[in-house]
């Protein structure tokens, strides 16, 4: 029995592959527990800045298995740690996304900082369709990243788009040609990785709350997050390494 999912360390870079191709990558159980337990390695390890996403066999993820599902299988809770939906990492996620992301799939995709998808990918929420409702975070996060208005249609009609379409609308920050979403994927993943990892983290944080806060709210919070980045010996080596114009050494500190 094959492994649901693959996990590679290329430096500082950490890819996660959805492998089961034959149900284009749906979410089961077993697939929502490794992923789970991977983005707990990830984000606890010292020597991992950046993580890729992707799918196996020439698509992203389906969605939920719904075979499990109408068997009677419940998702609420596969792991001690927390899915990605539940509380994405607090290091940065891209997805590379190629063929399908659709229900659960364009909903784990949305949970990524960064979608890097090929022209040819397909996208959407079609839960209504089947008399269900997107509960994995997409109707939370679809109006975050496009209007309103595009958000509603989408999710109201459960149609599906393509990449380009999600990517006028602002949901695809990156297009690639067919076959080549990872590689432009870890392209990024590798010049965000050349970059301070508590500087990291910490942008990461302000602007995933850039939208909930007034401006004297936010800029007193942003406070607690920064000013220890400031005070950071990357800080200072960041700051060193510019002045002797050569790569800084990180160390997390």
């Amino acid at each position: 029995m094959s492994e649901v999912l693959l996990t590679e360390k290329r430096g500082a870079v950490f890819i996660m592959t959805m492998n089961r191709p034959e149900a284009r990558n749906a979410l089961s159980r077993e697939l929502m527990y490794e992923m789970a337990e991977a983005l707990y390695e990830f984000d606890t390890s010292n020597d991992l800045s950046v993580a890729v996403l992707t799918g196996a066999g020439g698509n992203f993820c389906s969605g939920m298995d719904l075979r499990e599902f109408a068997a009677g299988s419940t998702f609420d809770k596969v792991s001690e740690h927390p899915g990605l939906n539940q509380q994405p990492p607090a290091k940065p996620i891209i997805a590379a996304v190629e063929g399908y992301a659709l229900a659960g799939g364009c909903e784990t995709a949305l949970c990524t900082d960064i979608i890097v998808a090929s022209r040819d990918a397909k996208f959407g929420i079609p839960e209504v369709k089947r008399g269900l409702v997107a509960a994995g975070g997409g109707l939370y996060r679809l109006p975050r990243v496009m209007s309103y208005p595009a958000a509603s249609l989408l999710a109201l009609t459960g149609d599906i788009i393509d990449a380009e379409q999600a990517n006028a609308w602002g949901l695809v920050s990156v297009l690639a040609e067919p076959g080549k979403a990872l590689e432009a994927a870890v392209e990024i993943a590798d010049r965000i990785a050349q970059n301070g990892p508590l500087a990291l983290k910490a942008t990461k944080a302000v602007l995933a709350k850039a939208a909930s806060w007034t401006d004297p709210e936010f800029m007193e919070w942003q406070q607690t997050v920064v000013g220890p980045v400031f005070a950071s010996n990357d800080a200072k080596e960041g700051a060193t390494a510019f002045g002797e114009k050569r790569a800084p050494k990180w160390t997390a500190t």
